[in-house]
């Protein structure tokens, strides 16, 4: 078990949820362990992922159809932010996939006051877990993305990042799929921000591998990546 370290009752963690049934509710109940504020934002699910976060204690909000991962994460951070005491803010996936211990890591970064936003980075250490196509494409996002380069990142596209309430206040993800880690890396190259990598590692399990996240995920980021290059 995690431990628990801090009270952490100042930080929020967001949960996107789209059709996470399978291991939702253990995930949450983990998160819960350390993080005591934990808001789930269902995106359209249809397979129980809403009754799996009414089985513990996390706050969950609901977008009546799926709008993509990026608008639950803004709907989650808007939710977050009106929340008293609210100051450090945690993106974490719901599959189960994010270890709890790199995210306190990574909280205690921000609360270092080292950095406004701390990433997570799987290019630091044990670069060889990440399968190997998946390896590829995020280093050729890298590689293609001047914010990126700009900011010296290693890892433009991981999931786990924790963000101080000033950068949460300013941020707004306008793109609802999976472009918006490509906006909030374009969004942190043009700001003053105060941007750290912190190594992770992610569990690739049979369950992630099973839906295919990777190739996926990789194909819309190159993607993604290439409109921009066009559009300047």
């Amino acid at each position: 078990m995690v431990d628990p370290g801090p009270v952490n009752d100042d930080v929020w963690v967001v949960i996107p949820v789209f059709n996470e049934a399978q291991v939702l509710e253990q995930v949450v109940r983990q998160t819960l362990v350390v993080f005591p504020n934990v808001v789930c934002v269902d995106d359209g699910s249809r397979d129980g992922s809403v009754e799996a976060v009414l089985r513990t204690r996390a706050h969950l909000v609901r977008h009546p159809v799926n709008l993509g991962q990026g608008a639950a994460l803004q709907t989650g951070l808007t939710y977050a932010r009106a929340q008293p005491g609210a100051r450090y803010f945690v993106m974490f996936d719901a599959d189960g996939q994010h270890r709890l211990e790199d995210a306190s890591t990574m909280v205690q970064v921000a609360r270092s006051g080292a950095a406004d936003v701390v990433l997570g980075t799987r290019f630091a250490e044990n670069a060889e877990s990440v399968p190997l196509l998946k390896r590829i494409v995020l280093r050729t996002a890298v590689l293609l993305s001047p914010a990126g380069r700009k900011l010296k990142l290693t890892d433009a596209h991981n999931g786990l990042r924790v963000l101080t309430r000033p950068v949460a206040d300013d941020l707004q993800i306008t793109m609802n799929g999976m472009a918006h880690a490509s906006e909030i890396v374009s969004y942190l190259g043009r700001s003053s921000w105060r941007v750290r990598e912190v190594p992770v590692s992610i569990r690739y399990t049979e369950y992630s591998r099973s839906k295919g996240q990777s190739l996926l995920n990789g194909v819309n980021i190159l993607f993604d990546l290439s409109v921009r290059q066009r559009g300047g």
